[in-house]
């Protein structure tokens, strides 16, 4: 054993303690894979995970991000059960408030696509008028606003439960998992992964699994593959109680201002993207957002302008060129999978993750084909466009 308590070798190295990470360690240490291994190099999701605002969905317009998506939605559902853990999973749906023609029309498409695919039986994704928003929603004001789409499956839980709840099992079954070790560089010998030298040690493995989240480029560039990874900051706010919130309000986003919402305690976690935020691994709290923020409030939920903040926080975003995730096996180095860059959907697809990186890793057809999310795509121009995200 090395000084902080590293196995000599492993069977596989996991790189990253998110939810993706974590999800990965349950996944193959359930499937019987002997000696996993996972290095975080700060605490267990204290990178994007435990930052998220916690919203789980299924409701995309790609078909491998819905298949994800709802394969999680899934998971998350029994998650008391597998892997036993409770997360505080309020099923209170998603709902999309839509302003422009072009907005409803390609939330028809994306739901009549979800619905074709999932074969929902009871409560499918629906379009819905503004007084039924409004309904669901009643802090909206309907200004503007020409229509609306509800996922009623839908709806947020807790990253820090999803996470305990991984790594106690990982543990349980015999995983490995070492906090505070930040990997320094991996060797290979030839085109084969030999050693991953860390902060605390040497560790002999064939296998690396990247799920680093936003500091993947440095982690793939390690090994000689390219993962376009961006790290980008994005905030949250947590306000003080809000009189009179419905217990079954939705998590509710304005999507053309990107201003969205859901309940927290006896208050709301609220959250918005910055376009004028410049990449990079800033991690303070900054109020150049606030007044954006403050103005689609004012337009679509003006109540909120007389409540206090109780708090909020800053994390990171893991930005692909077109805001899909990076999920496979390199092809020039053997045995380097990657599962990474999610751009903002990495907690609520995390289960389903795990599951599709176990496949891999045995060598067996994954839950999920997950081909076109190879990194390669975009040396192929193979980029694919998401565009129910905030």
């Amino acid at each position: 054993m090395t000084p902080a308590g590293l196995p000599p070798s492993a069977e596989v190295v996991i790189v990253g303690g998110g939810v993706v990470g974590t999800s990965i360690a349950f996944h193959l240490a359930e499937a019987g894979v002997r000696d996993v291994l996972l290095l975080e190099q700060d605490q267990l999701g204290s990178g994007s995970t435990c930052k998220a605002a916690g919203g789980v969905r299924a409701n995309f317009s790609d078909e491998v991000n819905i298949a994800l998506g709802a394969r999680s939605l899934e998971a998350f559902a029994r998650f008391g059960d597998r892997p036993g853990q409770e997360i505080d999973l309020h099923r209170v749906g998603y709902l999309f408030l839509l302003e422009t023609a072009e907005q409803v029309e390609h939330f028809r498409e994306s739901t009549a696509l979800q619905n074709r695919l999932q074969q929902t039986a009871g409560l499918p994704t629906r379009m819905v008028s503004v007084d039924e928003a409004i309904s669901l929603a009643p802090i909206v004001a309907p200004d503007g606003l020409i229509g609306a789409c509800f996922s009623p499956t839908a709806g947020h839980c807790t990253p820090e439960s999803v996470v305990l709840g991984y790594a106690s099992a990982a543990r349980r079954l015999g995983a490995r998992l070492a906090t505070g070790c930040e990997v320094l560089d991996i060797d290979a010998v030839g085109n084969y992964i030999s050693v991953v030298r860390t902060n605390h040690g040497d560790v002999r493995t064939g296998t690396v699994i990247c799920a680093a989240g936003a500091w993947s480029a440095r982690i793939g560039e390690m090994v000689g593959v390219g993962l376009p990874v961006v790290p980008l900051r994005r905030q949250i706010v947590v306000t003080e109680a809000v009189p009179g919130l419905p217990t079954t309000l939705p998590m509710t986003i304005d999507f053309g201002t990107t201003f969205y919402f859901h309940r927290e305690g006896p208050g709301l976690l609220v959250g918005m993207s910055d376009p004028d935020e410049e990449p990079g691994f800033h991690l303070n709290r900054t109020d150049t957002w606030i007044p954006r923020l403050t103005e689609a409030m004012a337009r679509r939920a003006p109540s909120l302008l007389e409540v206090g903040l109780s708090g909020g926080w800053a994390g990171l975003y893991e930005v692909t060129p077109d805001h899909n995730a990076l999920i496979g096996e390199a092809a020039t180095v053997s045995r380097f999978l990657y599962a990474t860059g999610f751009s903002g959907h990495g907690f609520l697809q995390g289960p389903a993750v795990g599951e599709v990186i176990r496949d891999l890793y045995l060598g067996r057809a994954p839950v999920v084909d997950v081909g076109p999310l190879d990194a390669r795509r975009f040396e192929r121009s193979g980029a694919r466009a998401e565009r129910n995200i905030v």
